[in-house]
């Protein structure tokens, strides 16, 4: 990394546990690599960054329904899927202080640490095992989940048994997944728990191409309409030697993060290879049939993406230092449909008994429908930059006006203007904004 992608790297962590957005887990023994806990407004980040995908992919189209299956399945779903065989990564490790490196990561036969040679490589399976019974005796081995897409193969005759779809259709399943990784870093671009937002869109065989640009095309419109800058984005092709053992085409969209270019969501043709494979282990017909009787396998067009690695990358696309009058003002320029909090409500004098009633009534009246948050400690420039440092787009101020016109002052986050509004008019205002 440069110095300043370095710096603003840094400094977005810093503000992450300044701030309440993410702390390391288990901080009070120590933590525990590639595990984090989303504070305050992390979770309410994370919650609208699902809502946001959730509307888009799901509830705003005719073909796509939703699911939420287990995060342990049967140990054979594992088995045709390919994982058990085929989720490895190349480990090696040194003979002497025992740390473990991903063999292609590394520039030559020495421990980055202490300089000791390492063991030729292996291949390490990422999944984290399980056991299923309460007599370890008779337990059976399972799995934790790496990817949620095999709970929604598996629940395919299912979903089509009871929904009664037409090709094209979509399954959505937002979900844990759990991944150990060997070589962690980058803040929470890399964990071993982290959630996933993942679509399996069926489609007629030869109809593959056309629905896989259609789909490349319409969630790189979703991160622009989230508000990141173009050049920031852009298209990665895996080479074909490269490809998953499932794939027949893979094209990440990739941000280019603080510590350069990576990926932030793949799109996979992932073939007919999942219920085919299913079918043959379980020996159940997963075939689609079509209205004029034809079974067939569909093909699968799946972007998955982790939601860890947008609220890292909407953070560093966010993250600004302002001068202005007091010193550097610190803002975070969400969208506002994302942001942790939309609202933040204050009154003027938090001593005055008349101004704090008013402003409690808006601020009870705003939270039927927003999340809002009360803010009556220091002067109003410390609340304006509490608020900018969360990344609220509009802050209320309830004055002695107020009490005369049943109006208050609204101060947009990024242009810092201020406006009054009629308080029966401020719903209108922000849903309108909102929408």
């Amino acid at each position: 990394m440069t110095e300043s992608a370095n710096n603003l790297m840094e400094k977005v962590v810093s503000l992450c546990k300044r701030r309440g957005f993410v702390f390391p887990s288990s901080e009070i023994y120590g933590g525990i690599g590639g595990f984090w806990d989303f504070g305050p407004f992390g979770v309410e980040l994370k919650n609208n960054i699902k809502t946001f995908w959730w509307k888009k992919i799901v509830q705003e189209r005719d073909n796509v329904v939703g699911l939420d299956s287990t995060i342990i399945h049967n140990p054979k779903v594992w088995e045709a899927s390919g994982h058990i065989l085929s989720f490895t990564d190349p480990l090696r490790e040194c003979k002497d202080c025992h740390l473990r490196f991903r063999a292609d990561h590394l520039k030559d036969d020495k421990c980055t640490e202490c300089g000791s040679k390492l063991t030729e490589a292996k291949q390490f399976n990422l999944m984290f095992e399980t056991y299923v019974g309460s007599a370890k005796e008779t337990a059976s081995k399972a799995y934790l989940r790496p990817e949620t897409c095999q709970g929604i193969f598996i629940n395919f005759n299912n979903v089509v048994d009871t929904m009664q779809p037409k090709l094209p259709f979509g399954i959505a399943q937002i979900g844990k997944g759990f991944r150990n990784e060997i070589t962690l870093g980058n803040f929470i671009f890399r964990d071993r728990e982290f959630d996933m937002m993942e679509l399996e869109y069926f489609v007629k065989p030869g109809e593959d191409e056309k629905q896989f640009d259609y789909w490349l095309k319409e969630r790189m419109n979703w991160y622009l309409g989230l508000g990141f800058k173009k050049e920031n984005l852009r298209f990665y092709e895996h080479p074909k030697k490269s490809l998953a053992h499932y794939s027949k085409r893979t094209v990440d969209i990739e941000y280019k993060y603080p510590f350069g270019w990576a990926e932030l969501e793949g799109v996979a043709n992932r073939t007919d290879f999942d219920l085919k494979n299913h079918a043959k282990f379980s020996g159940k017909d997963l075939r689609f049939q079509d209205e004029k009787g034809e079974k067939f396998f569909p093909y699968v067009i799946e972007p998955s993406v982790g939601v860890e690695r947008i609220v890292l990358a909407l953070l560093s696309e966010s993250y600004r230092e302002e001068k202005d009058k007091e010193g550097i003002r610190v803002v975070l320029s969400l969208n506002p449909k994302v942001a942790p909090v939309k609202v933040a409500v204050f009154p003027l004098l938090p001593n005055k008994p008349e101004l704090v009633k008013v402003a409690k009534n808006i601020y009870e009246d705003l939270k039927t429908c927003f999340n809002v948050a009360w803010d009556d400690i220091g002067n109003i420039g410390k609340r304006y930059r509490r608020q900018d440092e969360i990344g609220t787009p509009w802050c209320l101020t309830i004055d002695f006006d107020t009490l005369k016109d049943k109006m208050v002052t609204v101060r947009d986050r990024d242009t810092m203007k201020q406006e009054r509004i009629a308080i029966d008019k401020l719903k209108d205002f922000f849903q309108t904004n909102l929408s």
